[in-house]
Formats: structure tokens, sequence, C-alpha cells
């Protein structure tokens, strides 16, 4: 089947209610094919994850450290190692494994150091 991907659904305000973001990092965001800037990519750690995954029992399961992407159609700067908040986010997750994540936002805030 084709497409199916168009009919998943992540549920960025779930995922991310119980998580503290830092930034760790900025570069620009190319378009693949003209590699025109079209943006730009602020890198960030998970520093807290307060997530219930449903662990069963003597199962550990955080995603504490893992890094992500966030891709902002406009230049922005952002300090390193500061508390960031994405604003309007679009996640689609991806990959043979479907444990990947691609996350677009209108906006990434400073909210704290």
């Amino acid at each position: 089947m084709k497409k199916l991907n168009m009919f998943s659904y992540f549920d960025w305000e779930r995922f991310a209610e119980k998580k503290r973001f830092v930034s760790t990092g900025i570069q620009p965001w190319k378009d693949f094919e003209s590699g025109e800037v079209i943006g730009t990519k602020v890198e960030a750690v998970i520093a807290q994850d307060g997530t219930s995954y449903g662990n069963k029992e003597g199962e550990i399961i955080s995603n504490i450290y893992e890094k992500l992407t966030f891709k902002v159609p406009k230049k922005i700067d952002i300090p390193m190692n500061v508390e960031i908040r994405p604003v309007n986010v679009e996640a689609t997750v991806y990959g043979d494994y479907r444990n990947q994540l691609s996350i677009t936002a209108e906006d990434v805030e400073v909210i704290g150091k």
C-alpha cells in the first residue's frame, strides 16, 4: 500500500507535555534540491522526561538525552544550553522501524537557562 503515512498522526502536545528541551546548536536549514537556505535547524536534547510510556514491571523506558532537530522556516538565533519551547509543531514519525521524528515548528522560544 502506498502513502499510508498520510494517515498517521503524531500527538506532539502529549509527547512534549512532561519534557524539557535544551538547545545544543543551530545550523541553516537548506532545501535538499536547490541548496537554498529556507530557515534554521535548532538542535536540542531532551533534558527531562517525565512521560509514562506504559512501562511493564521492572522496565525503565525514557527518551532522556535523545537528540531532536526543530526545523523553523525563518532565520532565528538561539543560544546554546538554554531551555526552549517549539511553537506550533507538526511532527511526523518515519524510518524503517518508525523510530525517527521529523519536526517542523513555526518558531522556537527561549524560556529559561
